[in-house]
């Protein structure tokens, strides 16, 4: 009988929501258990398999030291390994502490920061280790989950588009809430969460992350020109993907030694 390949899934610093969205599959993580063997799941199981494993599923950024190994450590045992979420991708919103002086804010939360041991600051997967995809989204979409996990069971590459969130808004035949004045990243963004916000005439806030090629700067100008000020911009860029290249890059250019004003 020929084995199943191995599943496990792994959680670095996140809230995790994208492993709650693999539980979300229900009804189809049973067919899926059915092709393969969930060897270690933490968030489901106790029951916890040594590697190595066909793929690796990892949640969450890094943050520490020890996390910066273990990430490592994960990859050895990997045959291929695919990020999920704004933190894994892009240092999710604890990549706030990128842009500050990491001492203040252990200073602030903390009683006794002497004992803290932390990074300076808060990164992807694939800034330690290689990956093999990046799934996006804050929380992500589970149904493109099950498209990279089946992709990598049949030995393709997985069917997920690269287009903003503005091709998915067309889609469902949202009339356009940029154009009529309100604040929206849905240009700049990766597509997967069905533009819901413009749905209900809210802008995009970013949760995928940029889009491939995204031109931030000429949406930063049309945003600008509609009211927003350098404060607002800083902040449009830097929520769940601060950390993400474009969006960071972007955000630097409103910051007050930038000629932005004070956030």
């Amino acid at each position: 009988m020929t084995p199943r390949p191995r599943l496990a899934v792994w959680k670095f610093a996140s809230c995790d929501g994208c492993q709650l969205s693999l539980l979300d599959c229900e009804d189809e993580l049973l067919s899926l258990a059915d092709a393969i063997e969930i060897a270690n799941f933490p968030e489901a199981s106790s029951a916890i398999s040594a590697g190595p494993y066909d793929l690796s599923l990892v949640e969450g950024s890094i943050t520490t030291a020890h996390d910066a190994e273990r990430i490592r450590e994960v990859r050895r045992q990997s045959k291929f390994l695919v990020t999920i979420g704004a933190c894994a991708t892009a240092g999710g919103i604890q990549a706030l502490r990128n842009f500050a002086d990491i001492n203040d804010f252990v200073a602030a939360v903390y009683a006794s920061p002497q004992y803290i041991q932390t990074l300076a600051t808060s990164t992807p997967i694939s800034a330690h280790v290689a990956v093999d995809f990046e799934l996006r989204g804050c929380p992500i979409n589970k149904l493109q989950l099950l498209e990279v996990i089946t992709a990598y069971l049949a030995g393709r590459k997985p069917a997920i588009a690269a287009h903003s969130v503005c091709i998915e808004c067309k889609q469902r035949g949202t009339v356009c809430v940029a154009v009529q004045g309100t604040p929206c990243l849905g240009p700049v963004t990766h597509a997967g969460c069905g533009a819901i916000c413009p749905a209900y005439r809210r802008g995009c806030y970013g949760c995928y992350g940029p889009m491939e090629t995204p031109n931030t700067a000429a949406l930063a100008a049309l945003l600008k020109s509609q009211g927003a000020s350098e404060r607002e911009l800083l902040h449009a860029f830097r929520s769940f993907n601060a950390g993400a290249e474009a969006f960071a890059a972007q955000s630097r250019k409103h910051e007050p030694a930038a000629g932005g004003e004070s956030p």
